[in-house]
């Protein structure tokens, strides 16, 4: 079976995250970082509804979603990078973050033009 890349990234992803996550609640941070714990996981989440979709456009609904949720974890990583709530190093997972943008919406846009 082929490995599905964006599914591998988004999962990835999230286990970094949940690891984050754990270093984050040590530094008493629970605002921010329950933010970024749920819309990090949801990314993956719904690129996996995505791949057992029903339809080209429930496809593209499901990636659609996870773009957004991926849009909003940048959004609260950059936050968190920019504020003194935490001495953790975020760029990397706004580097990554960045990269599953791309991914799926590349995915989207050309679902959206295979019709």
């Amino acid at each position: 079976m082929k490995e599905n890349i964006i599914a591998t990234k988004t999962f990835d992803f999230a286990l970094s995250i949940v690891n984050l996550f754990i270093q984050l609640k040590k530094e008493n941070e629970f605002i921010i970082s329950k933010q970024i714990l749920r819309s990090a996981t949801s990314i993956g989440a719904n690129v996996e509804e995505a791949i057992a979709a029903q339809s080209r456009k429930d496809f593209i609904h499901k990636m659609s979603i996870a773009s957004k949720e991926a849009r909003e974890t940048k959004y609260w990583l950059r936050l968190l990078d920019k504020s003194d709530l935490t001495t953790i190093e975020i760029n990397h997972y706004l580097i990554e973050v960045e990269h599953i943008i791309n991914i799926i919406t590349k995915i989207i846009k050309t679902s959206q033009e295979s019709k």
